[in-house]
């Protein structure tokens, strides 16, 4: 038998915040739960769910995700306007390019491309 990806949790300060910041990037609808928790279930992807904790982030990420995109510029504007932040400039290298983005609660994430 083999396992199966359910969701990808992330922990958060503000849930319902940060859940209409990632179904307004990916795509999907989001969702309010009990307990404080939401979620968004965007196209072709795993369940996003965000669980209320008291603390803010205070170490890098020690896992974030790649999206891929057709434009990594055209990507980084619309993720700025939606309260993301840009870290650094686009990188290319010999398995294409990536943009290091923070999520409105500053959990990193790239877009990248081909």
């Amino acid at each position: 038998m083999r396992a199966q990806l359910r969701q990808i949790v992330v922990d958060c300060r503000e849930p319902k915040t940060l859940v209409r910041f990632w179904a307004q990037l990916l795509g999907g609808d989001p969702v309010d739960r009990a307990r404080g928790w939401s979620h968004v279930e965007p196209p072709g992807f795993a369940r996003l769910a965000f669980q209320p904790v008291p603390e803010s982030r205070a170490a890098k990420n020690r896992l974030h995700l790649d999206i891929a995109v057709d434009d990594i510029e055209a990507a980084t504007a619309e993720a700025v306007r939606l309260g993301a932040v840009k870290v650094g400039e686009t990188v290319t290298d010999d398995q294409g390019s990536f943009q290091a983005m923070l999520d409105p609660e500053g959990n990193e994430f790239c877009f990248v491309s081909a």
